[in-house]
């Protein structure tokens, strides 16, 4: 069993899956407000609908961001505590991977772009396709395209293919003619599911101080007076 958590797309969302994928439980409260009380009630209220305790857990998995700093702090901090507390290892995923595996599961589509507004006039951006989940020969899931890199690009960029843009980062960037646009796709706890399960069975998981949010933005997760800007 593994158990995923989000905070970062301004929501509560945690799951309970097995590894064949099967949802054991899955609940997400929308909404920024109140995340650092509801998340750990929401935890276990999975543990119990689920039947099991954090001890049958196999890994954490968790989303690492790019994202809204607020959100990532509290998703990272809340994995690391667990997994300290229970010696259980954990596993981050990309958020912009998240977004990639919900246009695929809501969608179909199995190459897009990952668009995710950054705020300052930029958007995190990476670009995923659809690859077999080791292990489990029916069940496949995004990857980034080799060669590839996630990275933040400005607002009106056009992009290299004509591929679909997810997220909501998508209306940011300048489509070019009938490039199909999936700015409502908003991913779950599920999603982060499925690709940390699928990253676990390749490398294993990390214990809670290798456990570490990514930003992209440089600097970001300072205060203003540490940037220098207060």
């Amino acid at each position: 069993m593994f158990l995923a958590i989000d905070t970062v797309f301004d929501q509560c969302s945690v799951a309970i899956v097995s590894q064949d994928l099967q949802v054991i439980s899955d609940h997400t409260e929308t909404g920024k407000r109140d995340q650092t009380q509801q998340i750990l009630p929401m935890i276990d209220s999975a543990l119990q609908q689920a039947g099991i305790k954090l001890a049958d857990i196999t890994a954490l998995i968790f989303n690492r961001g790019p994202g809204p700093f607020s959100g990532i702090r509290i998703n990272t901090a809340v994995i690391q505590a667990l997994s300290v507390a229970h010696n259980i290892p954990c596993v981050g995923v990309s958020s912009l991977a998240a977004i990639a595996q919900a246009a695929f599961d809501k969608q179909g589509v199995q190459q897009v772009y990952a668009a995710l507004d950054a705020r300052m006039k930029q958007v995190y951006f990476g670009e995923y396709q659809l690859a077999q989940m080791q292990g489990t020969p029916d069940v496949q899931v995004m990857t980034q395209v080799e060669g590839s890199e996630e990275r933040l690009v400005d607002y009106d960029q056009s992009t290299d293919k004509a591929l679909p843009i997810a997220g909501n980062g998508a209306t940011l960037l300048h489509a070019v003619e009938d490039q199909p646009l999936f700015a409502e796709i908003i991913p779950d706890a599920v999603s982060l599911a499925k690709l940390g399960i699928a990253q676990y069975l390749v490398s294993g998981g990390v214990s809670a101080d290798q456990a570490l949010p990514v930003y992209l933005r440089n600097n970001a997760w300072k205060t203003l007076k540490e940037q220098g800007k207060a």
